[in-house]
């Protein structure tokens, strides 16, 4: 999959996110945006990690601690 194809696909999940709502405004996008795309993309690139905190950090370019600190948010680690 093509980085263009995720952002078209993110594109046409927020345009019908905006039509769903009708006249009603929307509220902290921003952060319903993150946390919805975060959590699987964690959870799928320490699985093909297979759980190596140190790989999947590296993969995503994140430092060690910085991925510790998301996967604790998203409840993905205890």
């Amino acid at each position: 999959m093509k980085p263009l194809h995720i952002a078209e696909c993110v594109r046409s999940n927020l345009e019908g996110y905006l039509c769903d709502l009708g006249a009603s405004e929307p509220e902290r996008m921003y952060d319903m945006l993150i946390s919805v795309v975060e959590k699987p993309l964690l959870e799928v690139v320490m699985e093909r990690a297979d759980h190596n905190q140190s790989k999947a950090a590296q993969w995503l370019g994140l430092n060690r601690n910085t991925l510790r600190k998301k996967l604790l948010e998203h409840k993905l680690i205890d």
